[in-house]
């Protein structure tokens, strides 16, 4: 049975998801003519259910100080843009191969490769131009610098240059160490910059802005460990993508370096320390502790 911490974080999780889906419903509408096929593949891929895990920290950090929630809303939904382009970009053929995502056909499965290629393009540059309207942040100087730190997170010292680490496997077998590297830049990075841009927007003090950053530099590992857990133990029908792809694909991963023990400890560790980093707002934190206990979850 559920405790209160447990349905009131799944509440909270499905609402922002859902207001999400609206606000990006709105920023990427149905387009008549020659880019038709290009929005709707945009929209499928932008759509599609989805945990919506790095818009849920903007907007529950954000709250934490009282920041403005339009801007919060077009923040996180400028990254969801980003994540979104992402996964578009792993499913192709000529990367991870996937056939379906969110429970449904990837997009160059639905629209063929090349609209797939335009159509994360067109979410990653959408990202950027969202940020950059003054709807987003009334001083130029906040949204420059919400610009820049996505730009980072998502770019060649962050989750692209995560990405390529993982490419390199098949010439380079990854030890624990690179392993871990890869995915504080492949995943880590974009839930960085959830915490990072609400603080941002928030206006949160030097100690508040240190506290977070190491809040999600341990979630961010902790979640990808319980990813791949998940792959190595979860259902296809309730996840709603392949599994086991790494095993297929005779890759590396935390999983099969530590064991699926060793690595739901690692995940606990991780954790706590999590936890710990949240100890300075109290009360004020609840709901992002309470999301710890979902990452633990994805373990079971």
């Amino acid at each position: 049975m559920q405790d209160v911490g447990e349905i009131e974080f799944a509440s909270r999780l499905t609402e922002i998801a859902d207001r999400i889906t609206v606000v990006l419903d709105q920023l990427i509408p149905p387009a008549q003519g020659p880019e038709a096929d290009l929005m709707r593949a945009m929209r499928h891929a932008a759509l599609a259910n989805g945990k919506r895990m790095r818009p849920f920290y903007v907007i529950e950090t954000g709250a934490m100080f009282d920041a403005p929630e339009q801007n919060l809303l077009r923040t996180a939904a400028a990254l969801e843009c980003i994540h979104t382009y992402s996964l578009v970009h792993d499913d192709l053929p000529c990367m991870d191969d996937d056939d379906f995502r969110r429970g449904q056909p990837t997009v160059h499965k639905a629209y063929g490769e090349a609209t797939a290629v335009l159509a994360g393009d067109a979410l990653l540059t959408m990202a950027f131009k969202i940020l950059a309207n003054e709807d987003t942040h009334r001083d130029p100087n906040i949204r420059l610098l919400l610009i820049e730190r996505l730009a980072d997170a998502a770019g060649p010292q962050g989750m692209v240059g995560g990405q390529m680490i993982d490419m390199l496997e098949t010439d380079s077998p990854r030890d624990l160490n690179t392993i871990t590297r890869m995915q504080r830049l492949k995943t880590g990075a974009l839930i960085s910059y959830s915490v990072e841009a609400a603080a941002i927007i928030g206006g949160a003090n030097e100690a508040e802005r240190n506290a977070l950053h190491g809040f999600a530099h341990d979630l961010g590992l902790a979640y990808q460990i319980a990813d791949d857990l998940l792959d190595a133990t979860g259902d296809e029908a309730t996840v709603g993508k392949p599994l086991r792809t790494d095993a297929d694909a005779g890759k590396a991963n935390f999983v099969t370096l530590l064991g699926i023990e060793q690595a739901r400890e690692r995940v606990r560790l991780l954790a706590a320390q999590a936890r710990q980093h949240l100890a300075i707002f109290h009360k004020r934190a609840n709901i992002l502790l309470q999301s710890v206990d979902f990452v633990l979850d994805r373990t079971r």
